[in-house]
């Protein structure tokens, strides 16, 4: 049996891709910090393993990895808000964080995976839209994302046979457009929508399922693969 681990995977997109596989017949282990959101995926995935572990912690990743032992497939939903807004005005400081709290928790979890993961196996990294829409007021977050998404091609080579990929989402209905209040999300999804071609916002399982074919074809390498609807 496949055996599968999805960091940041106790919500969004993390939580649809992780009963999605657990569907498919793999042994699923999602990871998270939040007890609340913990007990919430223990309850409504019953048949996937949820473990509490801080991936900004080198040494807790070290260890659990360790006791996970050898598995297949990495994928990284680890995320975070900070860093938005227009140049001009960001607090580097905020920013800064956002780098702390998605660029180098990937690093991080990568390398202490890699002697566990299979040969064969793949990581799979959840970036964002931002990367490449260059829209006004998403500078810091393009960083963030872009940084790691150039690095896909070049640890593809590195780390061959492993395979390495990035899905791209763009805007999807999860809780990190929680920062705004429901009035001001639901004006900035009715704005967005105007600029998507199929006209909606995404939802986590339009993710998931690209997600589960770039862990499943092991002819997707190197690649960062996009899923926001037509995003203009």
């Amino acid at each position: 049996m496949e055996k599968i681990i999805v960091a940041g995977g106790t919500s969004g997109i993390g939580l649809a891709t992780a009963k999605l596989l657990a569907e498919k017949g793999a042994s699923v282990i999602v990871t998270g910090r939040s007890e609340e959101k913990l007990a919430a995926a223990r309850s409504t995935a019953p048949g996937i393993t949820a473990i509490s572990l801080d991936s900004t912690d080198a040494d807790a990743l070290k260890y659990f990895f360790a006791q996970t032992g050898h598995f297949h497939h990495l994928i990284l939903t680890l995320s975070s808000s900070k860093g938005g807004g227009p140049f001009a005005t960001i607090n580097l400081t905020d920013l800064r964080a956002g780098f702390d709290g998605k660029f180098w928790p990937h690093l991080q979890t990568i390398q202490a995976a890699l002697p566990w993961l299979d040969k064969d196996g793949s990581i799979t990294i959840i970036t964002a839209a931002s990367s490449t829409a260059k829209l006004p007021g998403t500078a810091g977050l393009a960083a963030i994302n872009g940084a790691l998404e150039i690095m896909v091609p070049i640890l593809a080579k590195e780390l061959k046979p492993l395979r390495i990929n990035a899905v791209s989402p763009g805007v999807i209905d999860t809780d990190w457009w929680n920062f705004l209040n429901s009035e001001e999300k639901s004006a900035a999804f009715e704005s967005y929508a105007q600029g998507i071609a199929v006209g909606r916002i995404g939802n986590p399982q339009d993710v998931s399922n690209l997600i589960e074919t770039v862990v499943h074809n092991s002819y997707i390498n190197g690649s960062v693969l996009n899923v926001n609807g037509g995003l203009m």
